[in-house]
């Protein structure tokens, strides 16, 4: 694939998703309420409809081939780079999907151990250290200052002992 036909891939994509989020956000008010702001769909409405509006930009670009990346046949990836893009991939495919089983902050340190260890060769103590550090960081930003939960899975009842420390 070249970097012409990866830019009139990705152009086509991103306005097929800029005009459904605007399609749902429209199931909400995207206009101004008085008295109260902003409706629900206003920020996902607009921000795909500028979303939409660059996207045509990049596909009259690609038309008339008027940038470099518009006008390159060089090739966007090589072989053996699909093969690690494809592995990220997959194992975040893999871990969003375990989101429901063993939760958020079961799932990502086992993402970070993986990518950190595995595929960036990072050592032990760097691996683990984040593996730890970051779902901690997560947890705290997330659930105690945003009051956002996260999924949790089977790990639910590990977390009754931390919330009174917090509430």
């Amino acid at each position: 694939m070249t970097v012409r036909m990866a830019e009139l891939c990705m152009a086509v994509t991103m306005t097929i998703f800029s005009v459904y989020l605007m399609y749902k956000s429209a199931e909400l008010p995207i206009g101004w309420i008085e008295g109260e702001g902003p409706g629900g769909g206003f920020w996902p409405f607009w921000l795909a409809a500028v979303m939409l509006l660059s996207c045509g930009g990049i596909l009259f670009n690609w038309v008339k081939r008027k940038t470099a990346v518009a006008a390159s046949e060089e090739t966007y990836i090589e072989r053996g780079v699909m093969w690690d893009v494809g592995l990220v991939a997959g194992s975040l495919i893999i871990t969003v999907a375990l989101f429901h089983w063993i939760g958020v902050y079961g799932a990502l340190p086992l993402f970070l151990l993986f990518y950190l260890k595995f595929m960036g060769r990072h050592g032990w103590p760097l691996s683990v250290g984040l593996a730890i550090t970051i779902p901690v960081v997560t947890f705290l930003f997330f659930e105690i200052m945003l009051k956002i939960t996260l999924p949790k899975g089977i790990t639910e009842e590990l977390f009754y002992p931390i919330y009174p420390l917090f509430f």
